[in-house]
């Protein structure tokens, strides 16, 4: 039996319960943002770096925030989807929503040979997905943005960045 520490195996690299692989430091985590095209049957390719943080093939789409797409490992969606339910409440208008907005457009996909994977249309269509795209890493799960909706996000958010960080109390980054 190996050495561990949590979920954690001390001596090489195991999968964690949310489908990203990690090693004797903890998870990796899903970083980087890479230009990629939306080719002819409406498929994404993943950087590489981010398809080999990943545990395996499998993965769900859904509606993210801010019109982006969110791609994740099936383990991942089933802690999101639990917590969600677990807050949830068919008589509260603002829970149904939520399920609404994040649970029931989710869709599996495979990844390919290639590494790419087929985006529904109706999460294209949500996105904005038409060409150009963005695929960003972020921590436990994987991003997909039109480029011209992220780089617009990015220029309306950046000058707030201060007081975002303000607002988030002692984040301390270092």
């Amino acid at each position: 039996m190996g050495n561990f520490i949590g979920d954690y195996k001390i001596n090489g690299p195991l999968v964690d319960d949310c489908g990203i692989k990690g090693d004797k430091v903890g998870i990796e985590l899903l970083s980087g943002e890479t230009d990629v095209t939306l080719d002819d049957k409406s498929r994404v390719s993943l950087p590489s770096r981010l398809r080999g943080a990943l545990a395996g093939t499998a993965l769900i789409l859904t509606k993210g925030l801010e019109k982006c797409i969110w791609v994740l490992p099936p383990e991942q969606w089933e802690k999101v989807t639990e917590r969600l339910m677990a807050a949830a409440s068919l008589s509260l208008e603002k829970s149904t929503w939520v399920q609404h907005r994040f649970i029931v457009p989710s869709q599996p996909a495979d990844l390919d040979k290639s590494g790419r994977i087929a985006v529904p249309p109706r999460l294209r269509e949500y996105a904005g997905l038409v060409k150009d795209c963005v695929v960003c890493g972020v921590g436990k799960y994987i991003e997909i943005w039109a480029k011209d909706q992220y780089e617009a996000y990015h220029t309306q958010n950046e000058p707030k960045s201060r007081e975002i960080m303000e607002e988030l109390g002692p984040l301390s980054l270092w």
